[in-house]
């Protein structure tokens, strides 16, 4: 852990799809002396570059984290983010350098601004047999004595993830989790009109598909990523699958994927209000002054501690 003051020990640059985060963690990094870490949910996977846009250029000789760790073929969980994002941040301050966290995916930013308390459950084939015959009823019955405050209220509508519930609450009672570190954080976002974040969305798209996003996605198929695994990466891989399978020409390829990007941007965009509304302070930047000016001026009144303890 860090040193016990209010120094901040992790800079977060978060924001919707195609709002500049990537040269924005650059710059922060390169004036601080820090290291970028990802929080991308794909850019840890290898060979999908175009459709996450890694933008590996970008970095230059700038060291970074958690990109093209995994096979696509790989699973990673919040679970994996978190572990591996902590250690990163350590390896970073052991170097008396500033980790700066840079990304989209709200869910991996908040376990690690949240702290959340994760454990790794492999399935239990004993519990499973054990609640193979117990009726619905019982099953909710048995989840909220194990996480009365912690269970999803979906998990209550169906039975195999109801038992997963089980298993996953059981487990975390009989292994608890190691203490996390303290995480003193300055959360820059960028914010942009909705009109322009809206043509930047299509300009990349457009941009993306000509630099050979679908030819990406082929090559991942011919390589043995089978259509369902690159349904699950969502978006561009999901959409340039079904135009591959013959079910959307390339206009409708263009049209259907650019108008899920902007709802996901929506999406975005809430999940950060609502980090809003549940305590976490964001410092905004419009993207269409300065953002890079407008981080610093914030930086230079905020003492950085890079020290491991």
């Amino acid at each position: 852990m860090l040193n016990n003051n209010n120094a901040i020990n992790l800079v977060v640059v978060l924001g919707p799809t195609a709002s500049g985060k990537t040269k924005l963690g650059v710059a922060i990094a390169r004036l601080i002396g820090g290291e970028i870490i990802s929080a991308d949910s794909r850019q840890v996977f290898r060979s999908m570059d175009i459709g996450t846009g890694k933008d590996i250029v970008d970095y230059g000789d700038l060291p970074y984290h958690l990109i093209d760790i995994r096979d696509p073929s790989e699973e990673f969980s919040v679970f994996h983010f978190q572990r591996e994002c902590l250690q990163a941040m350590a390896d970073i301050q052991a170097r008396n350098r500033v980790p700066v966290l840079v990304g989209g995916t709200g869910l991996y930013l908040e376990s690690i601004l949240n702290g959340y308390q994760l454990v790794e459950v492999p399935e239990n084939q004993a519990l499973r047999t054990e609640l193979a015959g117990l009726p619905l009823e019982s099953l909710c019955s048995r989840l909220v004595q194990a996480a009365s405050s912690t269970h999803n209220t979906t998990d209550m509508l169906d039975r195999e993830r109801l038992i997963r519930a089980i298993e996953i609450a059981e487990h975390a009672q009989r292994n608890k989790p190691e203490p996390l570190p303290e995480i003193r954080p300055l959360i820059f976002g960028i914010r942009w009109q909705r009109t322009t974040l809206r043509k930047r969305i299509t300009d990349r798209l457009k941009e993306r598909l000509a630099a050979g996003m679908v030819d990406e996605v082929k090559k991942l198929h011919d390589a043995g990523i089978p259509w369902e695994r690159l349904d699950y990466f969502g978006l561009e891989y999901r959409f340039v699958a079904r135009h591959l399978r013959g079910e959307l020409n390339r206009n409708d390829l263009f049209q259907k994927l650019n108008s899920a990007i902007h709802d996901f941007a929506k999406r975005q965009d809430n999940w950060f209000r609502r980090m809003e509304r549940n305590g976490t302070v964001i410092n905004w930047l419009d993207g269409e002054g300065d953002p890079i000016a407008q981080a610093l001026a914030i930086l230079e009144q905020s003492p950085l501690d890079p020290h491991p303890c």
